[in-house]
Formats: C-alpha cells, sequence, structure tokens
C-alpha cells in the first residue's frame, strides 16, 4: 500500500514539475523577443479579422515565431481583446507579449473612402485622384479605370463603363490597395448586395440588370427622401408606357458631365437642353444608355418595386426643406404645383436681398 502511495506521490511530483516547467517555458516563449527579417514590412490588418486570421497573419508574414503561445495566452485571459485595424510595422528583435501590446494600441488607420449614394464616376475619379498614395496624375487616368468593364461583362453586357455598379459604402485602403484594387472592392460590394438582395426580384421583373440599374439611377438622382423613390419609379414607369419624355433633370446632368460642361452649381441652362446627347431625356424619349450614377439600396429596390400610381409629374414641395415632391397625374395639378415653386422661390430671393 505504502509503494502504491510513494508511486502516486511521484507521478503527482513529476506532473507538477513538468506543468511547472512547460509554463515556465511558455512563459518565457511569450516574453522572450523574437528576431524576424521584416522590420520595415507594412503589416495591414483588415477590419473584420478574427483574432486566429490575425495571428496566422503574422506567424505567415514572419513576425510570430509561433502562434500558439499567444492562442493559449489570449485563451486564459478571456478579457476583451481589441485588436485594431490599421497598418503596422513591428520591430526586431520584438516579443509575442510586445506584439500583441502594439496590436492593442493601434496601427496607422486605413485611409478610406466613402462613395455617398448618387455619386457618378466623375466624382468617384476625382476622389480617386485625391488619394495620395494611389499616385493617379490626373482625373482622367482614374477614370480609366472606370470605363473597364471587364469585372462586369458577364453581369451586364450591355455596360459600357462601371456607372451604376461601384456601390456607394465606405472602403478602407491599405498600404498595399491600389486604386485598381479599390474600384474591384466596389463592383464586389455591388455583386454581393446583388446576390443576396436583388437577383431573384431582376429575374423575375422581366427586365434585364441593364434597365433595372439605369432606372434606379435616375431614382437615387431625383428623390431627395426615401418615401419619394418607390413613387418618382413610377412616373418613370407611367412616362415610358405612355411614350412620354422622361424629361429629368439629373440624365441632362449627367450628359453634361459627359461633355465636360457641367457647372456644378446646381442649376439647368438652356445650352443644357439643347444639348445633342442621348442622355438628354428632354430631347429623347426612353430611357438614357445606361445608368447615370451609383444607386442604393433603396433605390434598386425601388426601381424592381415602384409604387401604383397615375403620377407623371412631380414637383418639390416648396414648404419643406428635406427636398419632398408633390406628384400630379395632370398637367394642370403640375403647372399649379410650379407656379407655388417659382412663387416660394421669388419670395426666399427677395428676403434674401433684404
Amino acid at each position: 500500500m505504502m509503494r502504491v502511495v510513494a508511486w502516486l506521490l511521484g507521478v503527482v511530483l513529476l506532473a507538477v514539475i513538468t506543468f511547472g516547467a512547460g509554463a515556465l517555458w511558455w512563459w518565457h516563449d511569450l516574453n522572450q523577443p523574437y528576431s524576424h527579417n521584416h522590420p520595415e514590412a507594412i503589416v495591414s490588418i483588415n477590419r473584420g479579422a478574427s483574432t486566429e486570421q490575425i495571428l496566422a497573419q503574422l506567424k505567415a508574414q514572419g513576425i510570430l515565431a509561433s502562434e500558439w503561445p499567444l492562442r493559449l495566452y489570449l485563451r486564459l485571459r478571456r478579457g476583451r481583446i481589441n485588436i485594431k485595424a490599421g497598418d503596422y510595422r513591428f520591430p526586431s528583435p520584438i516579443s509575442s507579449l510586445a506584439v500583441l501590446d502594439t496590436l492593442e494600441k493601434g496601427g496607422t488607420e486605413h485611409a478610406r473612402l466613402t462613395v455617398v449614394e448618387g455619386w457618378s464616376r466623375f466624382e468617384i475619379a476625382r476622389a480617386l485622384r485625391q488619394i495620395p498614395s494611389f499616385k493617379l496624375k490626373s482625373d482622367k487616368e482614374a477614370m480609366a479605370l472606370l470605363t473597364d468593364i471587364s469585372p462586369i461583362a458577364t453581369l451586364d453586357p450591355g455596360a459600357t463603363t462601371l456607372e451604376g455598379y461601384l456601390y456607394p459604402d465606405t472602403y478602407f485602403i491599405q498600404a498595399d490597395t491600389s486604386a485598381r484594387d479599390l474600384v474591384l472592392q466596389m463592383v464586389k460590394r455591388f455583386k454581393t448586395v446583388y446576390s443576396k438582395q436583388l437577383e431573384n426580384d431582376v429575374v423575375n421583373s422581366g427586365s434585364s440588370l441593364h434597365t433595372v440599374v439605369t432606372i434606379a439611377s435616375i431614382v437615387e438622382t431625383e428623390a431627395k427622401i426615401p418615401p419619394d423613390r418607390p413613387l418618382v419609379a413610377s412616373v418613370i414607369f407611367n412616362r415610358l408606357r405612355k411614350g412620354m419624355k422622361l424629361s429629368m433633370d439629373s440624365t441632362i446632368v449627367y450628359a453634361c458631365k459627359i461633355a465636360g460642361t457641367w457647372k456644378d452649381d446646381g442649376k439647368i441652362y438652356q445650352s443644357y437642353l439643347d444639348l445633342n446627347s442621348p442622355y438628354n431625356s428632354r430631347m429623347y424619349k426612353g430611357l438614357p444608355p445606361g445608368p447615370v450614377c451609383s444607386p442604393g439600396l433603396s433605390s434598386l429596390e425601388a426601381a424592381l418595386h415602384p409604387a401604383r400610381s397615375d403620377y407623371i409629374y412631380y414637383v418639390r414641395e416648396p414648404s419643406r426643406n428635406d427636398g419632398a415632391h408633390n406628384f400630379y397625374s395632370n398637367v394642370a395639378d403640375f403647372e399649379k404645383g410650379v407656379e407655388n415653386l417659382r412663387k416660394w422661390e421669388k419670395e426666399q430671393l427677395k428676403k434674401a436681398n433684404k
């Protein structure tokens, strides 16, 4: 019996010694500076990356000798780990705990570009041009990236540019992100939204995606508040059905942007109305050749599910400052609406001149 007890004590003692030695080795490994060959390399940590993915990335890029000591440390710590996205440089040598401390302090924040709903490729090209890391020499050079239709060739065989498929969202720009990469992210985002939320409705609508995105882009530029979007879409469909010209200013603005004559002052000049362009919907019937901006999801949905109405006109409601419109089904009411708007505009001008 005594031998058995002694043997058990020996086993326990050996286990304690082994565990203690392992713990000491593990703690030493966490604190031991590791010499790597990439002190000047930029390591980009993406938003949304899991802790496991980040540790694997650091191991693959040679910053960590091994992942498991930090994995175990984080599991035992059980506290909230706040690893921040950004660009990092890790000096050499550096310990595993120092790597973690650096990640929690945060690196250089990624640049970002927010594509606003209603922006056209002209605004997007200008925004790309203004990002220093892209080193684009001109808006024209940026625009060339937006006329390469290869990313959507199978999605929309009728597209001549990426207009309409550069999805409005905020995009983060890492140190190694190129302008081309960012454009592809915009298109990828559109494809994701399309496949998850729109594809079945587009197929069931009987219309091509090209037509849906074109209508949605007009809705986006014409409607200023969400409730108006299905109503504006209904006006577009009603006018098309009646063989009327759309006569929508946003298409004329886009024609001027293509021609390089848009003054960007919010005004529609007679020279704009006289511009001979297939995008001039006061001159030509039917839809323009393609989208006129990047529509958001609500405008895309409005194009697929327009309101049921007999409206064929709309005019801004002057008593509101949110861009709301009044809608009309006959020319007499429409003309009264225009008259009220003009009267209000004159009153505002008088107030401004006092």
